[in-house]
């Protein structure tokens, strides 16, 4: 993604999230119960224990996505294995989720998304959470 002269925060999630497509909380839950997708949890340590923690989703510190998630890498987590894993990324609101899915595509993870909505909106579809 090349981007020419200063940007705004706004016009820079606009530019990537049009490069992939969004999912919504309960698409995230089924691709995930089906085994088609890794649920990843970007959230910072206060708000997972604040709020609790998606069952099944793996938490990797932001800081750590790239290291964690790619398939190259010594760091890498056990079930990245493949550039074609599918990844849906969760922060709290679904902003930092975008940004980290753009970082994902560019290492190569051409199915990585993010939850559009984040962690807020999973809870507020009664999908399951529970205390961190």
């Amino acid at each position: 993604m090349a981007v020419s002269g200063p940007v705004g925060i706004d016009d820079l999630l606009e530019r990537v999230r049009a490069a992939y497509t969004r999912v919504d909380a309960r698409s995230a839950h089924e691709a995930w119960q089906d085994g088609d997708a890794l649920l990843v949890d970007i959230r910072y340590q206060a708000l997972r224990e604040r709020d609790g923690l998606i069952p099944g989703a793996v938490v990797v510190e932001r800081n750590e996505l790239e290291w964690r998630l790619d398939p190259l890498g010594s760091h890498r987590l056990p079930q990245a294995v493949s550039h074609e894993l599918r990844v849906v990324v969760i922060c709290n609101e679904g902003y930092a989720s975008s940004l980290a899915a753009a970082s994902l595509h560019a290492l190569g993870l051409h199915r990585a998304t993010d939850l559009t909505g984040g962690f807020q909106a999973w809870r507020s579809a009664g999908l399951p959470v529970v205390p961190a």
